[in-house]
């Protein structure tokens, strides 16, 4: 009787194997169906392209909702189609493709404060900080450690994949715990907490760059800067890396068992763990003097009520020169401690390994300007058609019909994010796609671009963990084999999903409760809604 009972659990364990993995192998298909974002978005501009002639030949127009006498509205109040499938349409292409991709305010704003990340990843300051952060913790709040850095990693995002995954599992063998958990940890952390930080990172100005021209399809001028979502994404830490602790030691450690050497696919006999030398000890210290010099610095230009850096007429941080000019302070604030760090420890004696810091950054981007090029034309024809506008009209009226205008709307929004973000993995790419149509949509039923943003990027972040199309997936599997031969991609997704799960209900908790019901701003001067 027993012996049938065990073979029927196991059949049936095979079965929700089986289950779950068509369910994988169904993602993975799907995302190799699509093509490389970058095709993806030139085959949008021909479709733009295709479209708006057609609707412009069906005569399709909107009611334009906002009050006589507002900026950019139509004297007899409709929007109707503009054609590129036109002599004047190809006119325009023509001359604007050049400015389209060069004013892309993402383009530069990345890059800018690329430059100063660069320095302090490749003078080692991030790398030493992340380890001395993480192995000087206690065996009590080791994984909390391992959490807490990995979210910070994602100031320079390979960081966290290429040191720090890698490190968490070394450290946890080292402890006698389970080597896959310290990697599961640090994976949550790195990737599922992908858009909460304490510090902006190059994310900010890349999505604020993005969230400005879908905004301004509606008011065209508003502004949202790199700093909107701060204050949302700094308490996300905390929520991140406390359930990220919770799933790891209660859930995904247990689950793992008692960790069998055997498993390993090579010899963890040299898996030795370097601390920090002296030398980089007495690095991060003078970084950090450095960085409190300059924070004190910065701090003179707009705490101060007569701030040189507050806005000129109204005295406040928001659309101060401070606010607007941010990604020059994350520049500074990364580059000027890197440049002491690594005179300190020797990576960077002259001007000459700054500039060739830089260079190697700037050199990786390649593939990220290529796709700025084809994302800005997309964003550019969008609004030149006025199919985002007209989109997004009949789409806000659709959700009034369906009473579907108070927080909820957020919750399926967040859901729809995370799904699309199972197949189109990139962050820039996919907002690109979608903030034409959502910004616009949930504005006209009274949200403000910068809370539609924080809330895209709950869903964009939760679901990295279990994609095998997120782009170092491939990099985590391979980890993982070093520790258990026969990991495969179904094993680490199954590993993961309790993550992706709890971050998605206590991430969107969080922003109900942040935005909601306390009322809070998701960053400085940023509204929670919008009036026209």
């Amino acid at each position: 009787m027993s012996k049938a009972i065990d073979t029927a659990d196991s059949l049936s364990e095979e079965k929700r194997s089986g289950l779950f993995n068509r369910f994988l192998a169904s993602v993975e298909f799907l995302g190799n169906m699509l093509p490389h974002p970058i095709t993806l978005f030139a085959l949008f501009c021909v479709a733009i392209i295709v479209f708006s002639g057609v609707a412009d030949w069906f005569g399709l127009s909107a009611i334009d909702p906002r009050p006589i006498g507002s900026a950019g509205r139509e004297p007899d109040g409709v929007i109707e189609v503009v054609s590129l499938l036109s002599a004047e349409g190809l006119q325009r292409i023509v001359t604007g493709l050049v400015t389209n991709f060069t004013s892309f305010a993402p383009l530069g704003t990345v890059l800018v404060a690329l430059l100063g990340v660069s320095v302090a990843e490749h003078s080692g300051l991030l790398s030493a900080a992340m380890r001395g952060m993480v192995m000087g913790a206690s065996k009590r709040l080791v994984t909390f450690m391992v959490v807490f850095a990995a979210i910070l990693s994602n100031t320079a995002s390979e960081l966290g994949y290429v040191v720090l995954i890698p490190l968490a599992a070394m450290i946890f063998h080292s402890l006698g715990r389970h080597p896959l958990a310290g990697l599961a940890a640090a994976f949550a952390g790195v990737s599922g907490g992908y858009s909460a930080n304490l510090l902006l990172g190059t994310i900010d100005p890349l999505l604020a760059g993005i969230t400005t021209p879908a905004a301004q399809m509606i008011d065209p001028t508003y502004q949202v800067g790199a700093e909107a979502n701060w204050y949302f994404m700094m308490i996300s830490v905390l929520l991140i890396a406390v359930l990220g602790t919770f799933v790891t030691e209660k859930i995904v450690e247990p689950r793992l068992g008692k960790y069998n050497p055997d498993e390993a696919s090579s010899d963890l006999a040299q898996n030795n763990i370097e601390g920090l030398t002296a030398k980089e000890k007495s690095g991060l210290k003078w970084a950090g003097v450095s960085l409190l010099l300059v924070s004190l610095l910065l701090a003179w230009t707009i705490i101060p009520a007569d701030g040189i850096l507050r806005h000129p007429e109204t005295g406040l941080f928001a659309h101060s020169p401070f606010s607007k000019g941010i990604v020059v302070f994350i520049f500074i604030t990364f580059g000027i401690p890197g440049f002491v760090y690594g005179r300190v420890v020797g990576t960077m004696k002259n001007d000459k390994d700054v500039i060739n810091a830089m260079s190697k950054s700037m050199s990786s981007m390649g593939m990220y300007i290529v796709l700025v090029f084809f994302a800005a034309q997309f964003v550019a024809f969008f609004k030149w058609t006025n199919l985002g506008t007209i989109l997004a009209i009949n789409g806000a009226a659709m959700l009034q019909a369906l009473n579907l205008t108070g927080p909820e709307v957020f919750v399926l929004f967040i859901l729809m994010c995370a799904l699309v973000n199972l197949s189109l993995g990139s962050s820039s790419a996919q907002w690109a796609i979608t903030a034409p149509i959502f910004v616009p949509m949930l504005m006209l039923i009274g949200y403000a671009p910068e809370t539609i943003q924080a809330a895209y990027r709950i869903g964009d972040s939760v679901t990295n963990l279990i994609t095998p199309m997120m782009s170092y997936f491939g990099l985590i599997l391979a980890v993982a084999t070093k520790y258990k031969k026969d990991m495969g991609i179904g094993t680490l997704v199954a590993t993961m999903l309790p993550y992706s799960m709890i971050f998605f209900v206590g991430w969107v908790a969080l922003f109900y409760l942040w935005v909601f019901v306390f009322g809070l701003p998701v960053g400085p001067g940023s509204p929670i809604y919008y009036t026209p």
